[in-house]
């Protein structure tokens, strides 16, 4: 799990190295959390989370603000939350989660963004049970910290696996238990550095360097999109 978790995570930011693609992304997120659960991060757990990964990324406070602010404006714009599947190139399976204001225009482009790259969007739910949803939290490797009390007593709270990368520990739990687990850490003081939902495939897929550039052409068309807030496939 925690391999093909890295490879997306590392490939992704390479890709967002501008704060021009990577800022509207997550102020979107900001704007339909808050506007699905309020605006006071304390009582939404969504916009909690959304507003922690903005930090992660030193989006600056202003930005934050102004993308809850939009959310209760009155010509706020309505986000609809879709999902859309397909097949890439060298069969590479791929989950796409989006956020957009016009789904009509997001589904042309996904399934253009496919078509260009010799792949094709299937039928949601198609792929869903190659992909397991899990809440994925990150945090820093410290001196206090001992791995084994800590997966001993975070058990109860629906942690399943801890997987140490360096100087970072990523900790996964289903994603039904991200609530439960956020709060935990809470209690116990750890300090999260970015917690999401993520889409760990099940059958992860060893591709050739060959055959990664191809792939990852085409991830980067997706990824450019600002309808798009997330990428998953199943490499290894």
């Amino acid at each position: 799990m925690g391999r093909a978790f890295e490879y997306r995570r590392a490939s992704k930011e390479k890709r967002w190295d501008k704060m021009s693609r990577l800022f509207p992304k997550l102020g979107k997120s900001i704007t339909v959390a808050a506007k699905e659960g309020g605006p006071d991060p304390e009582l939404n757990a969504k916009l909690r989370t959304a507003i922690l990964n903005a930090k992660a990324q030193n989006m600056p406070k202003d930005n934050i603000d102004a993308a809850i602010k939009r959310a209760a404006g009155k010509d706020a714009e309505t986000f609809a939350e879709v999902n859309y599947e397909g097949k890439g190139p060298h069969g590479v399976l791929v989950f796409v989660e989006c956020a957009t204001d016009n789904t009509t225009r997001t589904v042309a482009n996904v399934k253009a963004y496919f078509n260009k790259s010799g792949g094709m969007v299937v039928p949601t739910g198609s792929l869903e049970f190659m992909f397991l949803r899990k809440a994925v939290f990150e945090f820093e490797k410290t001196d206090n910290i001992n791995i084994e009390e800590l997966e001993f007593e975070l058990i109860d709270a629906g942690l399943e696996e801890i997987h140490v990368e360096e100087d970072m520990i990523y900790a996964y739990g289903d994603y039904t238990n991200f609530g439960s687990l956020s709060k935990a850490f809470e209690e116990k003081g750890i300090d999260i550095k970015k917690a999401s939902l993520q889409r760990i495939p099940t059958n992860p897929v060893e591709f050739t360097e060959e055959q990664l550039v191809d792939i990852e052409k085409m991830l980067d068309r997706i990824e450019d999109d600002e309808d798009i807030q997330a990428v998953y496939t199943n490499i290894a």
